[in-house]
């Protein structure tokens, strides 16, 4: 045998044939002199040094065990225990099945057996413990694929009320769009510039009632698995440009310069350009919207090599960092107040998500509470 094929002995570290059950150079059984050095290696406090190697080392609460037994009587216990603590201070670690025998209160033969007996009932108590922890595993998987099962059930059930129900509202939202451009142009006779103005209120309310439905028509699709993409080789610029230019007029209203930047050239990407309009103008239209009066937004496209990146700042109210998860859960908004300052179902960024991801891409979030944020994706570049 080579000497690499030795292993060193857990008691005095001298190398030993590993198929020996008892090291020829200090005796020691090599397989509980294992067990005692793995003990002290997981263990959080060391066993004491010094301590024999003997398979006392593995049981706990020896003494209890043999008073429980009749073996000893408690005066024998405490004797022993003294005698230990005298022989500790001296600096000599004794185990207590030690001192049972060298004070003549037990024999090796009983002792041996006893200890034997503790191995055999912690292997058993192991072994009834680790079959009602897989019991217990097997029974919260089954609970937790239940509620999984229950709850992609729910989801469904959700998106199919969604999509019904926008679809029975486009219906009366077509009549009531119809009869306002009528009205608007002088349909049913002239109008007084202040029903003119009333109709406008009502034209920007339905044009606001119509995007909604429609978010809620593209979040059932995404939600069943139904979102599809028209891939197409387009301009990302202009995409980019076309959604600043639609989002300009709300941000004369509100008073925030809104401006863009562009990478040179003309950055082609295989996209639906529809949806990545879309999702480009809902980050516009929700930094618009979480921006005071005087603040800024900036459109940017960022040509990187292979990729084109889109980034959305505002110097809006930004989002708190504990609650940036919380930005593309479906129906919620941050501010869950019956008393909420900032209108919409909760879908918007959803959505957006759903969209990018569905491009192979995610949308990253920066923010600083009070001093705005920044939304950005990328695409690959044709």
């Amino acid at each position: 045998m080579s000497m690499a094929e030795f292993v060193s002995c857990a008691n005095c570290e001298a190398l030993v044939d590993p198929q020996s059950r008892y090291c020829e150079h200090c005796g020691a059984d090599l397989a509980v002199a294992a067990a005692f050095a793995e003990a002290n290696v997981r263990l959080p406090t060391p066993l004491t040094n010094g301590l024999a190697i003997t398979p006392e080392v593995l049981v706990p609460r020896l003494g209890d065990y043999l008073l429980e037994r009749g073996l000893i009587t408690s005066e024998d216990l405490e004797r022993a225990l003294n005698y230990q603590k005298e022989m500790a201070l001296q600096g000599k670690a004794l185990l207590l099945g030690q001192v049972l025998r060298e004070l003549n209160l037990l024999d090796s033969e009983t002792l041996d057996k006893v200890i034997t007996e503790q191995i055999l009932q912690l292997q058993a108590a192991l072994k009834q413990s680790n079959r009602q922890l897989e019991q217990r595993v097997q029974e919260r998987t089954r609970e937790l694929q239940q509620a999984l099962a229950r709850l992609t059930e729910l989801n469904q059930l959700k998106a199919n009320f969604i999509a019904n129900i926008s679809h029975e509202l486009r219906t009366p939202l077509a009549h009531i769009k119809g009869y306002l451009d009528l009205l608007a142009e002088d349909g049913f006779g002239p109008l007084s510039q202040e029903q003119r103005g009333a109709v406008q209120v009502l034209q920007r309310a339905e044009r606001r009632l119509e995007r909604l439905i429609e978010d809620l028509l593209q979040f059932s699709l995404a939600t069943r698995g139904e979102l599809t993409l028209n891939l197409a080789q387009v301009d990302l610029n202009q995409i980019a440009s076309r959604a600043v230019g639609d989002a300009m007029p709300k941000a004369r209203t509100s008073n925030i310069l809104l401006t863009q930047k562009l990478a040179q050239g003309k950055p082609l990407v295989r996209c639906d350009e529809e949806k990545i309009y879309w999702v480009i103008s809902q980050l516009l239209d929700n930094a618009l919207k979480f921006t005071p009066n005087g603040g800024r937004v900036e459109l940017e496209t960022i040509l990187n090599g292979k990729i084109v990146s889109i980034l959305v700042k505002d110097t809006g109210i930004g989002i708190p960092t504990e609650r940036l998860d919380e930005l593309f859960v479906p129906f919620h908004q941050l501010d869950g107040s019956a008393t909420r300052r900032y209108a919409g179902t909760g879908l918007g960024l959803a959505l957006c998500n759903r969209i990018i991801e569905a491009h192979k891409s995610k949308i990253e979030v920066q923010s600083m509470q009070g001093k705005g944020s920044i939304f950005s994706f990328s695409l690959p570049v044709v």
